[in-house]
């Protein structure tokens, strides 16, 4: 049987891939101008599938254009902010509840040695996989919940908006604990006991005191 061939990766999309990586993991933050000349140099292409990559980017809204300045990736008002981090806290919330009453023995453990490894990773200093750690077990969670629909909705929502995986409150070691650890391990306990309430609001006070510490880092101190 002969085996389908997948159509080769035009320039242009490898643009696209490698600019979406960076802004997704924060190696080109909000606010920072994109320029198409230093792109294909860096890259080694032609300007034309970077411009091609730099419009395809502002149709998904994260980079946006100005007169005399060019392209800039899309940094969120503090308004902004928070709406995206309300409606991921009403989808992930949604998630964890119908995880509660759906998940097996096999999938709950799985989820245990996600946690674990993030609780292995802060006791040995590694911060460098947390982000990917917490969003793997998030969105699992949603897959879980919703497996026909909402876990896409739920990565969807999260991909709209490049919050950076390695952004400073993995460095804070007192809301790494108190609100991410602690806030994961309960949520967890509350899936396994099969209350969806419970399960539910955690996730949601848990998204929202991130917005909340995004937030207090432009602004001041959190706690």
């Amino acid at each position: 049987m002969r085996q389908r061939r997948t159509a080769p990766q035009s320039k242009a999309d490898y643009v696209y891939n490698v600019l979406l990586d960076d802004i997704r993991n924060a190696r080109i933050p909000g606010g920072s101008p994109l320029r198409a000349a230093p792109v294909a140099e860096r890259l080694g292409v032609s300007i034309t599938p970077v411009r091609e990559a730099l419009r395809r980017l502002e149709k998904d809204r994260l980079i946006s254009y100005e007169s005399h300045h060019g392209a800039t990736v899309i940094d969120l008002s503090d308004e902004a902010l928070v709406e995206y981090y309300d409606v991921r806290a009403v989808v992930e919330g949604l998630g964890a509840r119908l995880a509660a009453g759906r998940i097996t023995a096999e999938q709950l453990a799985g989820l245990r040695d996600v946690h674990r490894s993030m609780v292995g990773d802060i006791a040995a200093g590694r911060r460098e996989r947390l982000g990917e750690l917490s969003r793997h077990l998030h969105l699992a969670i949603a897959d879980i919940g919703g497996p026909a629909f909402l876990g896409e909705q739920a990565r969807a929502i999260r991909n709209s908006y490049p919050v950076p995986q390695d952004a400073s409150l993995w460095l804070d070691d007192n809301h790494v604990q108190r609100h991410i650890v602690d806030a994961h391990a309960r949520i967890l306990d509350a899936v396994e006991a099969g209350d969806g309430d419970t399960a539910e609001r955690l996730m949601i006070e848990h998204v929202r005191l991130s917005a909340a510490y995004r937030i207090g880092e432009r602004t001041g101190p959190f706690d």
